[in-house]
């Protein structure tokens, strides 16, 4: 069994200057770690729910990587949980493949730290945004974890508080220092 596997769910991976850093960086790890994309799997969304259950059951740990798309994730990531944690595998009498499993949210924010937080533009915390998937880890019986968050990933070229190549880079390191921490890198 492998330590921990990345469900990456990024809908244009290629122009993503953060999540890319972050996967280069976590390939350093492959003998810890599965990378999985799921939109270089499922183009069609036609998700593999048997296959995909298997490859999180031979995990110990998860992590689900995304972009932050309209305060929320990714289309194919909220398809994948409805697919994948069924009643009987996830949830249920029968229902306990996540349990106790450490999961976590590994995410790139387009807007600035400032604006996420109770005095700024929207008024609330990206965890607060984000609690949808504790409930679900919640409800799963999974020991869900803090969040890895980098604020500012915007790839609009004239967005004013665009993080630098420097801070991406950063962030890579970071999140490696935060999987560590987590025990989900040895």
């Amino acid at each position: 069994m492998k330590h921990t596997l990345v469900i990456v769910a990024h809908p244009d991976l290629s122009s993503s200057s953060v999540n890319r850093c972050w996967l280069d960086r976590l390939k350093q790890y492959k003998e810890q770690i599965t990378i999985h994309d799921l939109y270089s799997c499922y183009p069609s969304y036609q998700i593999d729910t048997k296959f995909e259950q298997k490859l999180v059951e031979n995990h110990q740990n998860l992590v689900i990587q995304f972009p932050i798309y309209w305060f929320n994730c990714p289309p194919l990531l909220k398809q994948w949980f409805d697919d994948v944690f069924t009643y009987g595998w996830a949830f249920g009498a029968l229902g306990d493949k996540l349990k106790n499993k450490k999961v976590t949210l590994a995410v790139s924010a387009g807007i600035k730290k400032a604006d996420y937080c109770q005095t700024g533009k929207y008024q609330s915390t990206l965890e607060e945004i984000l609690k949808p998937f504790e409930l679900i880890m919640n409800y799963v019986r999974a020991d869900y974890q803090p969040i890895f968050a980098i604020y500012g990933a915007n790839n609009e070229p004239d967005y004013p508080d665009k993080i630098t190549l420097n801070e991406i880079n950063k962030s890579a390191d970071d999140y490696i220092n935060w999987m560590k921490r987590l025990g989900m890198l040895i």
